[in-house]
């Protein structure tokens, strides 16, 4: 796909030069309202951390609003909420944290930031869960089948038309040979996996996809 473009071995520093980048341009174009979406999991918030470590007065973080890509439906202050741990970073240097809710309506977002899992699931739009490209509702409640062992929990998720309201997609995989198989796997359209679906309906749209292998 020639909206694509794959970065290999970059570490956590030149992954938040290039988000750092992203957003400094977000916030010239739209000074002080600057939304993305961006994920939980042990990839994300490392990055996050050293971002508001190395960019502390460096960026424009009282003009950003962060929406998690989803969440567990769990209470704020359990170790499993990204929603909490997104808060207990952000707030501080001054952004907000948008909770995610049936009623809430996201917004066109300057940037969204996802992982994928092996299984070729984004945000909460597991394989089972049939994402659909035209699905009408922004935000959807669910529940995994079956619920994944590490964190057994109904999830709250962006749709893909949520997610593709977005100038930009970037994708962090950890270093994970496994995903970037399935990754690779969906740019040649061997599958239909919800990474796939997505990756279509973003070539079609001509939306960028900048992917940290």
């Amino acid at each position: 796909m020639d909206n694509v473009m794959m970065i290999e071995g970059a570490d956590i520093r030149a992954i938040s030069d290039w988000l750092k980048q992203r957003l400094d341009e977000a916030a010239k174009a739209a000074p002080g309202a600057t939304q993305i979406t961006m994920p939980g999991g042990s990839t994300p918030f490392p990055v996050l951390a050293d971002m508001t470590e190395r960019f502390a007065h460096a960026l424009d973080w009282q003009g950003l609003t962060v929406w998690p890509n989803d969440d567990r439906i769990v209470p704020e202050d359990h170790e499993a909420s990204n929603t909490g741990k997104m808060r207990a970073l952000l707030e501080p240097m001054g952004a907000g944290v948008q909770a995610l809710s049936v009623d809430s309506v996201p917004p066109r977002f300057a940037l969204t930031w996802l992982g994928m899992g092996p299984d070729g699931h984004i945000a909460s739009l597991f394989p089972n869960t049939d994402p659909q490209i035209d699905e009408p509702a922004s935000i959807l409640r669910l529940t995994p089948d079956p619920l994944p062992a590490h964190a057994p929990f109904d999830r709250i998720t962006l749709t893909l038309p949520a997610l593709l309201n977005t100038d930009g997609i970037v994708f962090t995989l950890g270093g994970s040979a496994d995903k970037l198989s399935v990754f690779e796997a969906a740019l040649r359209e061997e599958h239909d996996l919800p990474i796939a679906r997505l990756l279509r309906a973003a070539k079609k749209a001509g939306v960028s996809v900048t992917c940290f292998t």
